[in-house]
């Protein structure tokens, strides 16, 4: 008896830890606050780069970053810069690490002010959108919500949160279902959940 592997998106077919990704987390609804920090400053290390080499780093990244706790960052001095810019396990832009170490004071500023991250970026979201897409043609790279998301958090004091990066963030955590119509994981984003 043969079997049908699922049909997924195409950018990730390539790879299986592309795959597993796609199959377990993209696009699955997260709301906690620190999580979505961490998916954020992952995002902004991307570009540039592949999405698959910040996959294949993500734990070097977590391990560099103390588990990316927004509180212990947000206390990073020049000593924490030099030992991350001599991580090979890790994206070593001083421009990227700088802005992680200054999106982890901001975000602490907004919850010293008593705003909630998650609430914060939902709240700009709305309730997750499900557009209709064929293929990667009919995926655009940003859209209006992601340029008034990325205008927030530059006001807040972010950085590496351009519109580009932030539409791949909504993405990533199912502010925007952009599973094509045939993929196995196109489904309602109430219903779908993490197995991670």
């Amino acid at each position: 008896m043969t079997t049908t592997a699922p049909h997924r998106c195409a950018w990730a077919a390539s790879d299986p830890l592309l795959a597993a990704y796609h199959d377990t987390e993209w696009g699955v609804v997260e709301r906690d606050s620190r999580a979505l920090w961490e998916k954020l400053v992952l995002d902004g290390f991307q570009a540039g780069l592949a999405w698959i080499t910040i996959l294949r780093k993500r734990e070097a990244f977590r391990r560099a970053f103390e588990g990316f706790d927004p509180a212990v960052v947000a206390r990073y001095g020049e000593p924490d810069i030099a030992r991350l810019l001599g991580d090979a396990g890790i994206v070593r832009s001083r421009a990227k690490i700088e802005a992680t170490i200054g999106n982890a004071r901001a975000y602490l500023a907004m919850v010293e002010a008593g705003e909630d991250f998650s609430t914060f970026l939902w709240d700009l979201a709305g309730e997750p959108e499900r557009p209709v897409r064929h293929g990667i043609a009919d995926v655009p790279v940003k859209t209006a919500k992601s340029e008034e998301m990325s205008k927030a958090l530059k006001a807040r004091g972010f950085k590496f949160v351009g519109p580009v990066i932030v539409y791949a963030f909504m993405q990533a955590v199912g502010m925007v279902d952009d599973h094509v119509v045939d993929c196995f994981r196109r489904e309602p984003s109430g219903a779908r959940r993490a197995k991670v």
